[in-house]
């Protein structure tokens, strides 16, 4: 279930029809996941794609922009995205010893599409983060293979959750994490955009978590901890993806993505030296810029942009942490009991078990 489902309503914007990143028009989700065993060593990875345009984004780039909260992680692509402000390429989600692979497959797939290569190059976007307690990560398992399952795969429409591709073996606030969503759309007198976010959830201290402003972490002491007796809770990394169809440029993207921090804080989560916090922002709104082939002789001096008035740009900011803050509770609520590496046991946010601990916090459902 669902945040929403159980009449937890985070925030006071109202989430597009799925939910999900997929409400801004053109994007798509693919998951491959990997989910076996394989030489009796645990396998539980996978990939998560995003593509930001319907047809490939390279025709169409879009304006981005990204933030760094805490840098114990990496992505691929990102100082070009600091550089120039504009995304030509899918993004990926994968696990830490996984990004050079699913990098050189994300180029191999683009090299493909082309007609000539030798005039195009590309600096995909791929952020990590670490499975090794439920994944046998140091066997380097995902490759090419799954990266064009998640190209396969991606479609608009609902978004699968919890232990999914790149989120298959993620711990988050101590208990099953993985990949979540969620959207805000604004209404009309505010321009009627939406902001989606998708985030994968491996970071955070059991205790501190909270739900809708209530500290329901703290009441979950009966419930036995994966790093009780190994590693140390909050271990992990959490990285965004925000999109909007909002008209924004570069360094509009940036603002916006620093405001996943809001709603990473608001979940009980950002405070950790171990942890790796990367988000990346990308608009959609300016439709008409070159595409991102350097080898073409007609390409326009100049081009018009539209953007969005600074004095207007509030509500994206509260819209994208609402949805980082819902996109959280929900990749909790999608988890299944997992069992670690070395037989330790990761338990699943069950609803029921949410639901009690809001109810001794002093919560009560709306009405």
């Amino acid at each position: 279930m669902r945040a929403r489902e159980l009449g937890i309503s985070l925030g006071l914007g109202t989430p597009g029809p799925l939910n999900a990143i997929t409400d801004v028009p053109g994007i798509r989700v693919g998951h491959s996941t990997l989910n076996t065993v394989i030489d009796g060593k645990p396998v539980r990875t996978g990939v998560t794609l995003i593509e930001p345009r319907p047809d490939a984004a390279r025709l169409q780039p879009c304006f981005a922009g990204c933030h760094v909260l805490n840098g114990n992680g990496d992505a691929t692509g990102l100082e070009w995205i600091r550089e120039a402000g504009v995304l030509a390429t899918p993004v990926a989600i994968t696990n830490t010893h996984s990004v050079g692979v699913v990098r050189d497959a994300l180029v191999a797939h683009e090299r493909d599409s082309l007609a000539d290569p030798a005039v195009y190059w590309c600096m995909p976007v791929v952020m990590e983060t670490y499975d090794g307690v439920l994944n046998d990560i140091w066997g380097q398992h995902v490759g090419p293979q799954q990266v064009l399952e998640a190209i396969h795969n991606a479609a608009p429409g609902p978004v699968a959750e919890g232990a999914v591709g790149g989120g298959t073996g993620m711990i988050c606030h101590e208990f099953k994490g993985g990949i979540g969503t969620a959207s805000r759309r604004l209404p009309v007198e505010q321009g009627g955009y939406t902001v989606g976010a998708l985030v994968q959830a491996n970071h955070g201290k059991r205790r501190e978590l909270r739900v809708d402003g209530y500290p329901v972490g703290r009441h979950f002491t009966a419930t036995t901890s994966p790093f009780a007796e190994h590693g140390t809770p909050g271990m992990g990394s959490i990285v965004v993806v925000l999109a909007t169809d909002a008209p924004l440029l570069p360094h509009q993207c940036q603002r916006l993505a620093q405001r996943a921090s809001i709603g990473i804080a608001r979940t009980g989560g950002g405070t950790e030296d171990s942890s790796g916090d990367i988000f990346l922002a990308f608009a959609t709104g300016n439709r008409d810029l070159p595409p991102a082939d350097y080898g073409r002789k007609d390409l326009p001096l100049s081009t018009s942009l539209h953007m969005l008035n600074n004095d207007h740009i509030s509500p994206l900011f509260s819209a994208a942490a609402e949805a980082v803050e819902e996109a959280i509770i929900n990749a909790l609520l999608a988890g299944e009991d997992m069992t670690a590496l070395d037989g330790r046991q990761v338990p699943a946010l069950t609803a029921p078990l949410l639901l009690s601990a809001l109810a001794v916090s002093g919560w009560r459902k709306a009405i």
